[in-house]
């Protein structure tokens, strides 16, 4: 069963950081493309940073220069270094998993991040 276990969210100041973890229950972590998302109330859910299999990595303009993305294939764990945080970062995270080849899209729960003074 696929279990995707994201922890590390919490209320930060703004300018502060925070380390967003997801530990991946899954079969064959590495094959996976891995991803981290984010909603905040009244907007819909929106792509933060992916990285591929092959270590590529993406980023919305947004957060570029501010977050990293990461993983640890040995751990399958992903990981979300957050920095310099803005009030507008305050949102729900998720973990997500997806292989276009299996037609797999995995989700987690969710972890809040809040940042305000």
């Amino acid at each position: 069963q696929v279990q995707l276990v994201e922890s590390g969210g919490g209320l930060v100041q703004p300018g502060g950081s925070l380390r967003l973890s997801c530990a991946a229950v899954l079969s064959i972590f590495s094959i996976y493309d891995m991803a981290w998302y984010r909603q905040a109330p009244g907007n819909q859910r929106e792509l933060v940073a992916r990285i591929g299999s092959d270590l590529s990595t993406t980023y919305a303009y947004s957060v570029k220069g501010r977050f990293t993305i990461s993983r640890d294939n040995a751990k399958n764990t992903v990981y979300l270094q957050m920095n310099i945080l803005k009030p507008e970062d305050t949102a729900v995270y998720y973990c997500n998993a997806r292989h276009s080849g299996f037609a797999a899209n995995y989700w987690g729960q969710g972890t809040q991040v809040t940042v305000s003074s």
